[in-house]
């Protein structure tokens, strides 16, 4: 019985792993900018002594899905969206260089371009400081253009441009606070051919009616796994009361 045990063992715990994956997905839905997880599982044979009759469940990896979001048009200058591959570079928590595509932008109190979350976006020279009592414009290519909103009409000012990066999917790893760095720890470099939409934002590209009937399912994976632990009980307590009475 031991080894039903084990074997059910293995899948009810990878079955409740994803299932806690999905739900972040869902809980995430309306994120903006969020990129969605895929953990992967494969089963392996157990090997000993007579045939591989049972299997175990193990990690394979936790994957992110890069798959575009909806793009939905906001009218709001300080919101962009990247159109398809590519990321914006913010300062993280730690100082080091991370990448989102979070672009729903703000100006803090003392006139630096942040991410909604209070994290400041970077340019090639550091943040990017926009001048007290201007409006701002931010063109496809990062551009960040300072428009002052007394004086002289139409005196646009370039104060700086997004750093827009695009390393390989591969390269990325998430990190606990969501946001995307590079495997190795070093900056990316800038790359030209990654476009900003102005006044729009991307949506989070989890599917939550997908993600809904998958967390079904595994719910129904997870309590047939329970219940093979359960009959395995049931099956050695009566077998331990047989051998007792006999």
């Amino acid at each position: 019985m031991d080894r039903l045990i084990y074997t059910a063992m293995t899948g009810a715990k990878h079955a409740f792993l994803k299932q806690s994956g999905i739900a972040n997905n869902l809980a995430n839905a309306s994120t903006i900018g969020y990129r969605a997880m895929e953990h992967q599982f494969r089963a392996v044979p157990v090997r000993g002594e007579g045939m591989p009759t049972r299997a175990f469940t193990v990690d394979a990896s936790v994957a992110d899905i890069f798959d575009q979001g909806p793009m939905m048009a906001t009218g709001r200058p300080l919101d962009v969206a990247v159109q398809g591959a590519g990321w914006i570079a913010v300062e993280g928590a730690d100082g080091r260089e991370a990448y989102t595509r979070a672009g729903n932008l703000q100006i803090n109190a003392n006139g630096i371009l942040q991410t909604a979350s209070g994290l400041n976006v970077l340019s090639d020279g550091g943040p990017i400081t926009i001048p007290p009592d201007n409006t701002i414009a931010i063109a496809a290519d990062g551009t960040v253009s300072a428009i002052p909103a007394y004086g002289t009409p139409n005196n646009v000012n370039a104060v700086g441009r997004i750093k827009l990066v695009n390393p390989p999917e591969n390269e990325l790893v998430r990190g606990d606070d969501g946001l995307f760095r590079t495997r190795n720890g070093e900056p990316a470099g800038v790359d030209e051919n990654v476009k900003l939409a102005s006044e729009t934002l991307e949506g989070s590209n989890v599917d939550p009616v997908d993600s809904l009937v998958n967390l079904i399912s595994l719910s129904r994976q997870f309590e047939m796994q329970i219940k093979m632990l359960q009959t395995a009980d049931t099956d050695a307590a009566r077998a331990n009361q047989i051998l007792s009475m006999s």
